[in-house]
């Protein structure tokens, strides 16, 4: 070919090529991580969640913290994590329907304007002396409230944002980002706190803030199609009759509810550190920060190397593998095995995170994200929630060990018997459903 013909035929490459940005259409299917954050919107919304969370773990740090200070009381302690955790029950189906009737990207951000408005007045309240039992419980819980509507609304945001084939990349990305807001949040959270209480709530004002300029700056790739249907009582409930006729979803949903409700050993972390391996406060938080670790690690491989094939059968072994790894952490007396163990489950549980996760998000419709999205963040907090309560109930019923032991037992009894209840899910091969 003569040199005039190439670089003709370049020429002609690179103006279609532009010619097809201009119309903002994508032909090219992305397969790296790197490239995901080469687009604008996912890489606003990745930071920006990151920002958001990391100011969420630091300012519950800080709450407790002054709670505790302020009032010496335990009880009250609880009660600053029941009224963060309240809203999220009664908003739910609220939440899915201003999720799938509203623009997204405005939810967000207006959720993550009010947090730091609420960040502003604790840092105005501890400056002024004004700060006290009843204010913190009215943060806490706005702040929860913020957290029911932004959590599911940022979930049903993220398939807009980039093409359906890298949907199971993006959201291995996403999950990074939680899990690396669950390691920054509490140690940056508890560093400016051994400083003053301002040094907190003005880092987290900062963070929200410029968390909610750059949600404010995403362009959805996308837009979904807002349905004009009357708000009924049919409407509210639309998300669990979806799950409820979807038994890839249901078991998907009801699979975490249950698994996480019996494997939670990590909160009996505690009393692993003091009475079982008999290690200092450090030791207990390499072990708090253990899980995240793996969790970050995994998930990073996975934005990187996704899941292709026997996804239903991969789902089920990770089960199996997190069921296993809370077995050996409950018989361990070694703080080194006790880490690896937790390593395991924290890796374990995101790859089954990942997978659950994609098949909701890539088998519901559009239209329908928010309530579903609302409904299966209700199952996640109250698996967690329900979860710890039932470890710390059985472990003073029956002993620490035996506890965690029976936990880790019960998670692999789930993994068998929803395989055998939902054939279709374990039958999965791909994340489309097929």
């Amino acid at each position: 070919m003569r040199n005039e013909d190439r670089h003709e035929k370049e020429y002609n490459i690179a103006k279609i090529k532009v010619i097809i940005e201009k119309k903002g259409v994508n032909l090219i299917l992305l397969q790296s991580g790197d490239s995901l954050f080469k687009m604008p919107s996912f890489r606003n919304y990745w930071v920006s969640r990151i920002l958001a969370s990391t100011s969420f773990q630091m300012l519950s740090v800080a709450i407790g913290w002054q709670m505790y200070d302020l009032t010496h009381d335990a009880f009250s302690l609880g009660l600053v994590g029941l009224a963060q955790f309240i809203p999220m029950v009664f908003l739910t189906f609220v939440v899915g329907q201003v999720a799938d009737r509203f623009d997204r990207r405005k939810i967000v951000f207006f959720c993550q304007i009010i947090e730091a408005f609420i960040a502003g007045l604790l840092l105005y309240g501890n400056i002024d002396g004004w700060l006290g039992r009843d204010q913190i419980l009215v943060a806490a819980a706005i702040l929860g409230s913020c957290r029911a509507f932004e959590g599911p609304t940022s979930s049903a945001l993220l398939p807009q944002l980039v093409p359906k084939k890298i949907l199971q990349q993006a959201i291995s990305l996403a999950t990074t980002a939680g899990q690396t807001s669950q390691i920054l949040g509490p140690m940056i959270g508890g560093l400016l706190f051994s400083i003053g209480a301002s040094y907190v709530y003005s880092t987290a004002t900062i963070a929200l803030f410029f968390g909610a300029i750059l949600t404010f700056m995403i362009r959805p790739e996308h837009e979904f199609v807002r349905k004009s249907e009357p708000v009924s009582l049919r409407s509210i409930f639309l998300g669990l009759e979806f799950i409820y006729r979807h038994p890839v979803i249901l078991g998907t949903i009801s699979l975490d509810l249950f698994a996480v409700l019996l494997g939670g050993a990590t909160a009996l972390l505690p009393i692993y550190a003091q009475d079982i391996l008999h290690t200092a406060p450090w030791g207990l938080g390499l072990m708090r920060t253990a899980p995240a670790v793996g969790a970050l690690i995994v998930s990073l491989v996975l934005a990187y190397y996704p899941l292709k094939n026997n996804i239903g059968l991969k789902l089920f072994g990770a089960l199996a593998v997190f069921g296993l790894a809370t077995m050996l952490f409950a018989l361990s007396t070694s703080l080194i095995v006790s880490l690896f163990a937790l390593f395991l489950i924290g890796g374990s549980d995101v790859i089954s995170v990942v997978i659950r996760t994609s098949l909701v998000q890539l088998q519901t419709p559009d239209e329908m994200r928010g309530r579903v999205n609302a409904v299966n963040s209700l199952f996640i907090g109250t698996s967690n929630q329900l979860g710890e309560f039932e470890s710390g109930t059985v472990a003073g019923l029956i002993g620490t060990v035996p506890a965690a032991f029976i936990g880790g037992v019960g998670t692999i009894i789930v993994a068998g018997l929803w395989m055998y209840l939902f054939p279709s899910l374990r039958r999965i091969r791909s994340l489309s459903g097929s």
